[in-house]
């Protein structure tokens, strides 16, 4: 499965179509060869409709979209200016800020995913002015 899902994406499928692709292909073989029964797609429509009805997953995008407004504002540059400087001279400090933040970040939403997106949208500028790695 693992094989089909990078020749998909080798392909240039985007990753959602290349994991559908790749489930329903290797769900198609399995009823083909009697391993599995085919009633098993009849449940693949209710399935979608609750993955789309998820009012969790719908935090993401919203997140996304607080990081960019953050860093469009310049209200992230400062507020990660503001805790270097209560790092003082340590070096490193808006890394661990980052981090710092990050993790709160997550653990107050339950959603990681979009505490990390948010969070390199927020300080990505703000480290490389500062002389960070890419």
């Amino acid at each position: 499965m693992f094989a089909g899902m990078i020749v998909f994406l080798f392909a240039g499928f985007p990753v959602a179509f290349s994991l559908t692709f790749t489930g329903i292909f290797f769900g198609g073989l399995g009823v083909l060869s009697g391993l599995l029964r085919a009633d098993f797609f009849d449940i693949l429509p209710i399935r979608i409709w609750g993955t789309m009805t998820n009012y969790t997953l719908l935090a993401v995008p919203l997140f996304v979209f607080m990081g960019v407004v953050l860093e469009k504002s310049g209200l992230a540059e400062e507020l990660l200016e503001t805790m270097a400087l209560l790092f003082g001279k340590m070096r490193g400090g808006i890394a661990i800020s980052v981090v710092v933040v990050g993790a709160i970040l997550a653990a107050s939403t339950g959603i990681v995913g979009a505490s990390v997106i948010t969070m390199g949208l927020v300080s990505l500028p703000t480290m490389l002015r500062r002389g960070y790695h890419k």
